[in-house]
């Protein structure tokens, strides 16, 4: 089969699903139960001849031949009895579940799984048809799978930015789906690598942290797709929360988007039964201040994990960068303890979901010392008189090149203003000194000098329909919000 027809294959039997109620997520879940069982098989014979810990009464060959009612008996007896295995089949197949209850549809896709030679696939083909049916699946936002998935033409502007180098270590401790790992992979695959590199890169370089089981299990199999990992090797994926405890190793690179939502919370069920979330605040001996802040608990987090010569590009909510109390805090020992050297002002309408205003903050970490490492910090304000929305005008990656140049990786010290108050007052890149900064109030980094032309010149308005998308989606965070006040008011 060629590539093309094998995606063809794949989507035209997402959309059969569909008709019976079975969604991308629920599709993408079997399509990785089936595709990883299929691999295992083909690990297990020559040439490769690996032992990859499936018990043979659930390998590919006893399930391919059945049918029917006795298909579905014994799909639903391996789904659970590989979720108590150890490793990353263990990881793969936690808490899994049929979601397809026609017999016959589950046995015409193990036909469809069983018709490719998956090894032999390279993974950039492998990976498109996953990556393909993940962005799907972020797109029903009835799922809720889009908070899990970063747009992948900022997470590639963000790599290309601080352009990892190979041999070392790259982690996000909010992980998703692994978006940030994959642009990372692919931006490292093509540099010149020795054999030592190519080894490290594909066992050794990532590691991550995924709460929510179904998300861990896409991620993995995302990697593994990707020829990240190997089918009998250890999980690089942990499934605890990585906001518990100092981090088990330093790395040279955290890349990360994590989880929106100001608070982190925990769910228990009271003495009447009913289900109550409690305020979530972590007491750690090395953050700079004890919040329920979730963004602020991931900052500081984050600063933790990176070796004293570590760099970080981290996504962060609006209310980070001007938030008093442990928000101050954060931000000036951010300043102080680390070179903050970069933000990128995001626009909303580019994440799944609604009316999110967020930043990306590019951070350098310094050994210990008596002088405050920040020095200046860059803004690239992509906000002001931007608009997108996830439909009509995605984020694409040329709408962040002229961010990306802006930035110079190769020398970032040598960066030049395109903004000057009387030449080009509408340029986007502006530096701000330490000073300015920390004489802010509550050293808010909350900053904007364009002139907003919606509100001034009606001929600059967006078009009628990216307008119409842009009104939706505040009604729709609006809800959301008065809704998170409500359960708050209930409580």
């Amino acid at each position: 089969m060629t590539t093309d027809s094998i995606i063809s294959k794949v989507w035209s039997f997402c959309h059969t699903l569909r008709d019976d109620g079975v969604g991308y997520g629920d599709y993408l879940e079997q399509l990785t139960y089936l595709i990883f069982l299929k691999m295992a098989d083909e690990y297990a014979k020559p040439p490769y001849s690996r032992k990859v810990g499936v018990p043979p009464r659930y390998a590919w060959p006893v399930m391919r031949p059945l049918k029917g009612a006795e298909l579905e008996v014994h799909y639903v007896e391996a789904l659970r009895a590989l979720g108590a295995e150890k490793g990353m089949l263990g990881q793969i197949f936690t808490k899994a579940q049929n979601k397809i209850t026609d017999p016959a549809k589950l046995a015409r896709l193990i036909e469809m799984v069983d018709d490719v030679t998956w090894t032999t696939l390279d993974a950039d083909t492998k990976g498109d048809i996953y990556e393909g049916i993940l962005e799907k699946n972020a797109e029903d936002t009835k799922s809720g799978a889009g908070q899990y998935f970063t747009p992948r033409a900022l997470i590639k502007a963000m790599v290309a930015c601080v352009a990892p180098q190979p041999g070392r270590t790259i982690a996000d401790p909010a992980c998703g789906t692994g978006g940030f790992f994959l642009a990372a992979y692919d931006h490292l695959k093509t540099l010149p690598l020795t054999p030592t590199q190519k080894r490290f890169l594909k066992n050794e370089t990532f590691y991550g942290n995924e709460i929510v089981a179904g998300t861990r299990r896409l991620c993995l199999m995302n990697l593994f797709l990707h020829n990240i990992g190997e089918i009998d090797g250890d999980s690089l994926i942990a499934s605890t929360d990585a906001l518990i405890a100092q981090p088990a190793r330093n790395v040279d690179y955290v890349l990360a988007n994590p989880p929106f939502g100001k608070k982190s919370s925990m769910t228990f069920t009271n003495e009447e039964g009913e289900q109550e979330k409690e305020d979530l605040v972590y007491n750690r001996q090395d953050f700079w201040a004890t919040t329920s802040n979730k963004q602020l608990n991931f900052l500081q987090h984050i600063r933790s994990m990176l070796k004293t010569t570590g760099q970080a590009a981290v996504v962060l909510p609006d209310n980070v960068l001007f938030e008093g109390g442990a928000g101050e805090t954060v931000r000036k020992k951010l300043m102080e303890t680390t070179e903050l050297h970069t933000i990128l002002r995001l626009p909303t309408g580019i994440f799944y979901a609604n009316g999110v205003k967020a930043n990306v903050l590019f951070f350098d970490n310094r050994p210990a010392g008596k002088d405050t490492a920040t020095k200046d910090v860059w803004y690239y304000d992509y906000r002001t008189n931007v608009h997108h929305t996830l439909k009509r005008k995605p984020l694409r990656t040329e709408d962040l090149a002229e961010f990306i140049a802006c930035y110079n990786s190769q020398n970032r010290h040598k960066r030049t203003e395109t903004w000057h108050a009387e030449k080009n007052p509408t340029g986007r890149w502006r530096k701000y000194s330490y000073a300015e900064l920390a004489a802010r109030d509550k050293a808010s980094l909350d900053l904007f000098w364009l002139k907003d032309d919606s509100l001034t010149d009606l001929d600059n308005l967006p078009e009628p329909g990216v307008l119409a998308d842009e009104i939706i989606e505040n009604i729709e965070a609006g809800l959301a919000n008065f809704r998170s006040v409500a359960a708050s008011l209930g409580k």
